[in-house]
C-alpha cells in the first residue's frame, strides 16, 4: 500500500510540480490550493504526510494546523 502525501499550496505550478514527482516516487498524492479545502480532503483521505503552504487564500497553514490538530 502506498503512502499518501498531501500537498497544499495555493501555487497550482507548484502543486502539479510537487505531484508529478512524488506519484514518480511512488506516493499516491492529494492536492488542495487552500487551507479550507485541505481541512476537509485531510479529514477525509487521512495522509500521512502533508506539505503546507503558510500564506494563503481563505484559510492558511497555521491556521490550518489549529483546527486540524
Amino acid at each position: 500500500m502506498a503512502r499518501m502525501i498531501m500537498v497544499v499550496d495555493d501555487k497550482p505550478e507548484l502543486r502539479t510540480l510537487l505531484k508529478s514527482y512524488l506519484s514518480q516516487e511512488g506516493f499516491d498524492v492529494v492536492t488542495a490550493g487552500n487551507g479550507r479545502d485541505a481541512l476537509f480532503l485531510a479529514r477525509q483521505e487521512k495522509p500521512d504526510l502533508i506539505i503546507l503552504d503558510i500564506m494563503m487564500p481563505e484559510m492558511g497553514g497555521y491556521e490550518f494546523l489549529r483546527t486540524y490538530g
